[in-house]
């Protein structure tokens, strides 16, 4: 899911892995933390898939004007410091920017269903993040499978029983949440089914 989450990132821009780490944060801090630990070895496999790839670094300062000699000892000195290179601070970082292969993964990343033993509600808060990069159809297709999974959800949670207090009360908390996540995935339908019909219209009345 990190890989899905960084290629969506450079979809919109090059990023830095500092500047990438601070994106994931504010865009899924909610859903999970990310490392440095984590991301630059992610970043690593997506570089050797080819799916990124380092962005130049930017050319080398032009060689420094010569200055003619002042004459005098404080002109002489101001030129010295003039003619002293500029010290770099820190180390080069590293801008990462996303490849062909890279959109193409994105792409199937997006579309496809989480990997076995994947947290589901994760997943989805994570796809949803990166929603808008796929077709209205698809969005509408993504939005009703994880409606059909709440609705077993809550299926199954109406069904349970239990024998203490505390699995009901469980049990209620699960039903729902469940009950509010299906309400709002229906909203999210709906407003997805608006925007096509909109769509729709504002491409009739131009044929027309």
């Amino acid at each position: 899911m990190l890989e899905l989450a960084i290629l969506g990132l450079l979809t919109e821009a090059p990023l830095h892995g500092y500047e990438l780490k601070k994106r994931l944060g504010e865009t899924l801090g909610h859903v999970w933390g990310v490392s440095y630990g984590s991301l630059y070895p992610a970043l690593a496999r997506l570089e050797r898939m080819g799916a990124i790839e380092v962005v130049d670094p930017p050319a080398p300062p032009a060689a420094p004007i010569p200055i003619p000699a002042t004459g005098s000892i404080a002109g002489e000195a101001a030129a010295a410091r003039l003619r002293r290179p500029l010290r770099r601070s820190g180390r080069t970082r590293k801008a990462y920017r996303i490849a062909a292969p890279g959109r193409a993964l994105f792409a199937e990343l997006l579309r496809g269903d989480p990997a076995p033993g994947t947290d589901e509600n994760r997943a989805f808060a994570l796809k949803l993040a990166f929603c808008r990069h796929l077709e209205p159809p698809a969005r509408l297709e993504f939005l009703q499978r994880r409606r059909a999974a709440l609705a077993d959800k809550l299926a199954r949670g109406r069904k349970a029983s239990a024998s203490d207090r505390y699995t009901r009360a469980l049990i209620e908390h699960e039903t729902l949440t469940a009950e509010r996540d299906l309400e709002w995935v229906d909203s999210l339908i709906a407003a997805e089914h608006g925007a096509i019909n909109a769509g729709d219209s504002i491409v009739q009345g131009r044929t027309t």
